[in-house]
């Protein structure tokens, strides 16, 4: 087997951008990974923007057409960072022209239709991973490790939020993640499923969940353009608009199987929080925090040092103790949002060498997926929903 993964790629904007320098980064930092990556076919329906990115990212061939690129022979990975509403035909169509398969959450629209890419995925005996790039900081690997060798003792607690305020412009237009039939949801699917699963990755499976959701501006400015997170549209009172079709705020409560407690809050609508992304464990041993925009840090207390130094300590994620970290720089020298998808695709390569599935799989869409409905028919019902409903 060549040492080569030979990768084709649908979408070029934000992930497609955080994708391409992760496959060019893992090379340099991590030479002895068992694949490297190569950088094969970009493709986009753009066909100006996606030879732009091509150029730009450093692909050697651009293409317009999904369909024609997961049926090339010489392709070995099909890496899915398009629209949530594209992910499960181009999934499908690639297993079964038996490609392994990288998708960016959430893993689709529905959870009938996430089920349906891990069967596909696994009828062909491909390679599947699921994007939830958080999991990846070295800081989060440390808070996992602590919780699986028992030094935090019983887990009580788990509560995290994921706020935002980058649409809070009631002039901001309508953007395709504010439409349900491109996105799926809001920021129940976009951001909530970031905390779902790390919390599945770091306190266990979901029992039951109770939510509220709001849509606070339920009408939208026509979008002219989008790129990321960015958009352009007209500013004219007269302009035509279109109707919000998601969530701009989702609240739920969840208790765990092993019967912890928790608490989720996901928003856009969090002035001055550009990206928080927070969680907090408390077991009967000690606690963890951690804050992605302090991505670097984990704060760690345990109940059993001296009554006169308790209390938070602030633990720097560089050190060669920590994952990742001997990779990168001295300790000290911090790393960032990017390194997290470099550590992602260290995992997807290593897991394809190694003849096993990788951590997160599409199992792990299914699951983060079954929550997120559950909660979405507790907001319709108003009530607690299993998860074994779903």
């Amino acid at each position: 087997m060549s040492n080569r993964l030979r990768v084709g790629m649908v979408g070029y904007k934000f992930m497609g951008k955080a994708h391409s320098n992760a496959y060019r980064s893992l090379p340099m930092f991590f030479p002895s990974a068992p694949l490297q990556p190569e950088m094969s076919v970009i493709c986009g329906r753009n066909e100006q923007g996606v030879q732009e990115a091509a150029s730009q990212f450093g692909w050697s061939e651009s293409i317009t057409d999904w369909r024609e690129l997961v049926r090339r022979d010489d392709i070995d990975l099909i890496d899915i960072n398009a629209p949530s509403d594209a992910h499960k035909e181009i999934a499908l169509e690639a297993a079964r022209q038996g490609k392994h398969l990288f998708c960016e959450k959430p893993l689709a629209l529905s959870l009938a239709d996430s089920r349906e890419m891990l069967q596909a995925a696994e009828e062909a005996g491909v390679a599947h991973m699921v994007g939830f790039n958080y999991r990846f900081s070295p800081a989060v690997q440390l808070a996992k490790e602590l919780v699986q060798s028992g030094r935090l003792g019983k887990i009580y607690h788990f509560r995290a939020f994921f706020l935002q305020d980058w649409i809070m412009d009631p002039s901001f237009p309508l953007v395709w993640r504010l439409q349900k039939e491109v996105a799926g949801s809001g920021s129940h699917g976009d951001l909530g499923a970031h905390l779902i699963d790390l919390a599945r990755f770091l306190v266990g499976e979901f029992k039951e969940v109770i939510g509220m959701s709001e849509t606070f501006i339920k009408e939208r400015p026509l979008a002219s353009e989008m790129t990321g997170l960015s958009a352009k549209g007209s500013s004219n009172a007269d302009a035509p608009k279109g109707e919000v079709t998601v969530d701009d705020a989702t609240l739920f409560l969840a208790r765990f199987a092993d019967g912890a407690l928790g608490s989720f809050e996901a928003t856009r609508f969090a002035a001055g929080h550009r990206s928080t992304n927070s969680f907090e464990i408390n077991g009967s041993l000690g606690s963890v925090r951690f804050d992605f925009e302090r991505m670097n840090e984990l704060e760690v207390y345990f109940t059993k040092d001296d009554e006169d130094v308790q209390g938070f300590r602030r633990v720097l994620a560089t050190d060669p103790a920590h994952k990742y970290a001997e990779a990168w720089w001295p300790a000290g020298h911090t790393i960032g949002f990017e390194h997290t998808f470099t550590h992602e695709m260290l995992e997807l390569v290593t897991a394809i060498s190694e003849g096993r599935q990788p951590e997160p799989s599409f199992h792990d869409g299914v699951a983060c997926q079954a929550v997120l409905e559950a909660v979405e028919r507790s907001v319709t019902e108003r009530r607690w929903v299993s998860i074994e409903e779903m």
